[in-house]
């Protein structure tokens, strides 16, 4: 069996963080050629290519798994010295996690206010649309995301959450000059709609929830890729939108937003994916993460 040398294994790593190997080589106190050295002697033994060489450089499919275990060795590695002792307490375990923007917005932030720190957890949060959060873990980025994927990817758990229902709305002026004529499903698909980026799929499907036959929402795209730039978009009367049902109704309640087809609602499920590793600070955060999602979102589908 091929062996991988952990210092090999451990400056690919680096240089995937710190996206060249002249920046790496800083970061391991090493010179830029003594990088290049092992991360070529680490592809001859594997037999692939780990890395493109782009500006910042991205791990290859291969590469990735070689990241995922470099990031696994390590939290393991933390673990073990904690347990004997001797781990730098100076340099708390740093937890990175992918999660989509609108729980980000709404109940994930306070769900990590929960979690103990004493001994502290650092957090580095990665935000991605709920249907590519799983690509971050499979790219070894994150030791777990929040994600609308049930299929766990290799080497993880999942667990549901719950699901995070959004409601349609739109400006009470909008609605007047836009979405007034009947039926809905006629004048939705031409309104000027808010799209949070390029990757956001959610008012495509709720337009094609309506009506079958036509591909999405409109053309008039207006991009808005912050949740709280998103909501003041829609509420300015830009176009319509789906918003969070925690951040929708008290809008609808103070009339400056219109739920505009009562009683249709998009829902999303999410999950909870994680490593199969024993990480003490990873199990504490997905148990207080677990208990969070059970009192905001709605319940798991049966």
């Amino acid at each position: 069996m091929t062996e991988l040398p952990l210092d090999q294994v451990r400056t690919l790593l680096a240089v995937v963080d710190e996206g060249t190997f002249d920046a790496a080589a800083a970061a391991l106190h090493v010179t830029p050629s003594a990088v290049s050295q092992r991360v070529k002697a680490l592809e001859q033994r594997t037999g692939r290519v780990l890395l493109m060489r782009t500006k910042p450089v991205r791990p290859t499919e291969s590469g990735q798994v070689v990241v995922r275990f470099a990031r696994q060795l390590a939290a393991l590695e933390r673990d073990a010295h904690t347990e004997l002792g001797i781990a730098d307490e100076s340099v708390p375990p740093r937890l990175p996690i992918a999660v989509n923007a609108d729980s980000l917005a709404t109940w994930f932030l306070p769900a990590l206010t929960r979690v103990p720190q004493d001994p502290p957890i650092c957090f580095e949060l990665y935000r991605e649309d709920e249907a590519h959060t799983a690509a971050l873990l499979r790219e070894g980025q994150v030791m777990a995301a929040v994600t609308s994927s049930a299929q766990p990817v290799a080497g993880c758990l999942v667990r549901p959450l719950g699901r995070f229902r959004y409601l349609p709305v739109a400006s009470p002026q909008f609605a007047a000059r836009h979405l007034s004529a009947e039926p809905l499903e006629h004048c939705l698909p031409d309104a000027p709609v808010i799209i949070f980026d390029r990757r956001d799929e959610l008012q495509d499907r709720f337009v094609r929830s309506l009506a079958p036959e036509r591909s999405g929402a409109s053309h008039i795209r207006h991009y808005v890729p912050t949740s709280e730039g998103y909501c003041d978009a829609v509420t300015a009367g830009l176009g319509w939108g789906l918003l969070p049902e925690s951040q929708a109704i008290p809008l609808v309640r103070s009339g400056a937003l219109r739920e505009f087809a009562p009683g249709r609602r998009l829902t999303v499920p999410l999950y909870w994916q994680q490593w199969k590793l024993d990480v003490p600070a990873l199990a504490v955060v997905a148990e207080v993460i677990a208990t969070a999602a059970a009192e905001s979102l709605r319940a798991p589908a049966q």
